[in-house]
């Protein structure tokens, strides 16, 4: 088995701003990564993540660095990597409905 088909995804998760997934890279491959900076979407696609447009690579969880969080604004056009005006509504609605409480 090859080192990108052990990448693990979460689902997607959300607040009424943005969209968060987590990636669990095999504890060898994220030894080679660096440890002080973030991963631009070049090198993490480079290394076999696998994810539509628009996610960006946000914070290092150090405790487990092989864990990369991701996360992209409510209602960015998976294909675009562009945030939709009316996508974005939607999302905001849908967390509003589930949740009942939004962020100005």
């Amino acid at each position: 088995m090859t080192t990108a088909n052990r990448i693990e995804y979460s689902e997607k998760y959300a607040d009424d701003v943005n969209e968060y997934r987590h990636v669990i890279l095999p504890k060898e491959l994220a030894k080679t990564l660096p440890k002080s900076r973030l991963l631009t979407e070049a090198e993490w696609r480079g290394i076999g993540v696998q994810q539509s447009r628009g996610w960006q690579h946000y914070a290092i969880h150090r405790p487990e660095p092989h864990i990369l969080l991701f996360r992209r604004p409510l209602g960015t056009d998976p294909q675009s990597g562009m945030v939709d005006p009316e996508l974005e509504r939607q999302a905001r609605e849908e967390y509003k409905n589930q949740f009942g409480i939004l962020r100005k």
